[in-house]
């Protein structure tokens, strides 16, 4: 198995970043023909999704749902940091993904894509991925 690290900084509050080509190169560089890759992020306000990844409206579209999710919410949040919408959408979207190596590549269809999910920027953030 080998394991890496992926730094990401994000620039917004809620924002997806498009990690896909680090995680290919990570896939390549692990000389993996057919296994599993698993990228997860080490963050409790941050998710991983997969979504289109060739339209740069979706991820803007998403992250506009998010608000809006939240905003029709009739909840109030305790956690004293005011940042439990960020942990409350982590938990929705997943904190990491299982995804296939066939190849020697990242299987991923033809629009697909993976996500850092930001819900608390802007930050450094770290995603690790693991490939078998």
């Amino acid at each position: 198995m080998k394991i890496g690290d992926i730094p990401v900084q994000t620039g917004e509050r809620y924002e997806l970043v498009s990690i896909t080509d680090e995680v290919k190169r990570a896939v390549r560089e692990a000389g993996v023909e057919d296994g599993v890759c698993i990228v997860s992020s080490t963050h409790t306000t941050a998710a991983v999704t997969v979504n289109e990844d060739y339209d740069r409206d979706v991820p803007r579209d998403l992250a506009a749902a998010c608000r809006a999710f939240l905003g029709a919410l009739d909840v109030r949040f305790e956690h004293a940091e005011g940042n439990s919408d960020s942990h409350f959408l982590t938990s929705l979207f997943g904190q990491s993904q299982t995804l296939l190596v066939r190849d020697g590549g990242l299987d991923l269809g033809r629009w697909q894509g993976v996500f850092l999910a930001e819900f608390d920027g802007p930050r450094s953030r770290t995603v690790r991925v693991a490939i078998y």
